[in-house]
């Protein structure tokens, strides 16, 4: 029997930015805004993770997405507790 997926989940620190969790633990911020672009959202997992300790999904050292939903939906987040409305 193969191991459940890991399961992700944000927390919201301030408008645009979110601690993402995985199964509970601090692995990577999630920000909003970035580059110029107002509707950019950025993952970055966190220094302390080694990369051979890192899940596929955090394989690379950040990851950016056009949307809010294209972000959650990367992250297997399927129940919506955040929105766009949410960022400030």
């Amino acid at each position: 029997m193969s191991a459940p997926p890991p399961t992700y989940s944000v927390e919201q620190l301030a408008p645009g930015s979110y601690d993402v969790l995985l199964d509970g633990a601090l692995v990577a911020a999630f920000v909003h805004g970035i580059n110029g672009l107002d509707d950019g959202w950025r993952i970055d997992p966190l220094d302390e993770a080694l990369s051979s300790d890192r899940t596929p999904l955090f394989s690379s050292q950040s990851h950016t997405f056009r949307s809010l939903p294209a972000a959650l939906d990367w992250l297997g987040i399927r129940e919506r507790g955040i929105s766009d409305a949410q960022v400030g």
